[in-house]
């Protein structure tokens, strides 16, 4: 973040204006809508600039700017065009601590004036941090064609409610959940209908409903497997209305930002080899919290219910008589191989796709090895990076060929995504060479070979770089071969 968000009470403050053309005339009617007293100094005023004059809060000085024109000021803009004299306003109002921006000079600059979508009391900024502020005013636009005209009034209404909410629903939660509800429904539609009465008697009989306990939820949520892009609407909606999030390890950073800031974020995580957070203690925090009237957003890595123990969860939900509702997530294995350009099935090479899990011993020895090494299928093995050696030999033993294309994608559709190709009978040679390590997915079977050349980039925005890197083996030796490809 290279800006601190803020919005100034100006209202009734001394601000500087240094500078009379058009440019400096829309600043000071930005600072005048704010309620500032403005004090205008510049030899001479353009005739938008001294239209505004008869606003009996501006001050006018017919001269040029001196040091002592920042004497009791709050904030300062420079609108001179002037690069000599907008600097000198900068570096002396920098040394007095006050804030001041010179219009198209961000080097002058200690605070930046966005793009403003004004439905008082709600305003909506937009900042390219000064370095694209045509961009900023195109989103403006956008913004200003989707918010409603009468959105001011609802949060007045609002306003006017606030206090009483506030009383007669002292925990934050219900008032969240009330406040929801008001801004979701009828009464939201009545006001921005216009119908003020009707909107202040529909948020009267949600407030009487409300004086009532909730029951809690949770929604057992995926969570993609790590480019918050591919997070669904529905996710991002429990994300943002949750009380609590109970998340993964695997859960990306980017994707718990987008929860709701006040929420709390409980990690309960497993690291391979480690027994911190059994599944059964995490089932018990599930039920304390829903029980507890909390709505629980239960983040997954994947989708909830491809090896994600979503199951479990919500059959300890169930039968605690809680209520709970499952969103599916983009799994792993879809994400990753279309990350890399590599199609899961296809015509020519795979009618089939398999998904499974190689974590812990028990899952290896109760696989159906001969189904599984048959041709034209793809296999998806999640969570197998420390079964590699038994995969290999099992497939190998069964039947699938050495020389079955492979390719291991470590932590896909993420910036530091890495896709290593080879055969099946160097899987333990290209792991070692590049020391493979979770959370990675391993491919097999004939369409690890195909997309080689769109793979290793990420899929629907740029990569900085993705290397490709396959080992290949001459004799005992093996030789490694890097080529970068370029997003």
């Amino acid at each position: 973040m290279d800006y601190f968000p803020a919005f100034l009470d100006l209202d009734g403050k001394p601000c500087l204006v240094v500078g009379g053309g058009e440019v400096a005339a829309r600043k000071i009617r930005l600072l005048l809508a704010a309620g500032a007293d403005v004090t205008v100094v510049a030899p001479e005023l353009g005739e938008s600039a001294a239209a505004l004059l008869g606003d009996g809060r501006i001050v006018r000085l017919a001269r040029g700017y001196a040091e002592r024109d920042l004497d009791g000021k709050w904030l300062v803009v420079s609108a001179t065009g002037n690069p000599d004299v907008d600097a000198g306003v900068f570096r002396d109002a920098t040394a007095r601590r006050i804030f001041c921006n010179a219009v198209d000079r961000q080097e002058n600059c200690s605070y930046i004036t966005p793009a403003i979508v004004d439905r008082s009391p709600v305003l909506v900024a937009v900042s390219s941090a000064g370095t694209a502020p045509v961009l900023a005013r195109r989103i403006r636009a956008k913004l200003e064609a989707t918010l409603p005209a009468r959105l001011g009034e609802l949060a007045a209404l609002a306003g006017r409610y606030r206090r009483q909410v506030l009383e007669r629903l002292p925990e934050l939660s219900r008032r969240i959940r009330f406040w929801e509800r008001v801004f979701d429904g009828p009464a939201a539609d009545r006001a921005l209908a216009g119908e003020f009465e009707a909107a202040a008697a529909e948020m009267e009989s949600l407030l009487t409903a409300h004086d009532r306990a909730e029951r809690g939820v949770a929604w057992l949520t995926g969570a993609g497997p790590g480019d918050p892009d591919l997070l669904t609407l529905k996710a991002l909606n429990a994300l943002q209305s949750a009380d609590v999030i109970v998340h993964d390890r695997l859960v990306s950073a980017e994707v718990l930002a987008l929860a709701r800031r006040d929420a709390d974020c409980i990690p309960v995580g497993k690291t391979p080899g480690c027994r911190t957070n059994s599944q059964d203690s995490i089932n018990e925090l599930l039920v304390r919290l829903v029980a507890s009237g909390k709505r629980v957003c239960r983040l997954k890595g994947g989708d909830p219910f491809v090896f994600g123990r979503g199951g479990e969860e919500a059959e300890a939900l169930e039968a605690a008589g809680l209520d709970y509702r499952v969103i599916p997530g983009i799994t792993a294995a879809a994400g990753c191989a279309a990350y890399a350009g590599i199609p899961l099935t296809h015509r020519d090479a795979a009618q089939s796709v398999v998904f499974l899990t190689a974590h812990g011993k028990n899952s290896i020895d109760s696989l159906d090895w001969p189904s599984l090494a048959r041709d034209r299928q793809t296999l998806a093995v999640y969570m197998g990076v420390r079964r590699f050696p038994d995969l290999m030999d099992k497939l190998i033993r069964h039947g699938r060929p050495a020389d079955t294309p492979i390719a291991i994608i470590e932590r896909g559709t993420t910036s530091e995504q890495r896709v290593l190709r080879g055969t099946l009978g160097q899987l333990m040679l290209l792991a070692e060479a590049h020391q493979v390590a979770a959370p990675a997915i391993l491919l097999i079977g004939e369409v690890a070979a195909r997309g080689a050349a769109q793979g290793d980039t990420l899929a629907g925005r740029p990569a900085a770089l993705i290397a490709e890197r396959v080992v290949e083996r001459r004799g005992t030796a093996a030789t490694a071969r890097t080529s970068s490809i370029p997003a």
